[in-house]
């Protein structure tokens, strides 16, 4: 069973920068596609980016694109949401996700099996 842990988040001003990571135990994260999720109050999940691990091929969600980066780090099986130029929109709980590579790429929202336990980013005007 793999279990994701993540850490990062916090109160930032606009304009700011945070970085988030997500530790993956218990399996390989090569058996994995990688992403983030994120849901704010009264809305919808959204995707925000994913990543294959082996291949290291990206993407972003459209509100996040050109703005976040996701990267990992073979050694320590931790991917990595680097958010910068953040804004109040982007206020939300976000969730390292992990979906079977068997799912065409970028996966479908409801195909993420695993996930972290969660971590508040706000983002104050």
């Amino acid at each position: 069973q793999v279990q994701l842990v993540q850490s990062g988040g916090g109160l930032v001003h606009n304009g700011a920068s945070l970085r988030l990571s997500c530790t993956v135990s218990g399996r390989t994260p090569t058996t994995y596609y990688m992403a983030w999720l994120r849901q704010a109050p009264g809305k919808e999940r959204e995707f925000v980016a994913a990543m294959s691990w082996i291949e290291g091929t990206r993407a972003y969600g459209d509100s996040v694109k050109d703005r976040f980066t996701m990267s990992r780090d073979y050694a320590k099986n931790t991917v990595f949401l680097q958010m910068d130029s953040l804004k109040p929109e982007d206020t939300a709980v976000y969730h390292c996700t992990a979906a079977p590579r068997t799912y065409g790429f970028p996966p479908r929202l409801d195909a993420y099996a695993h996930w972290g336990q969660g971590t508040q980013v706000t983002v104050s005007s």
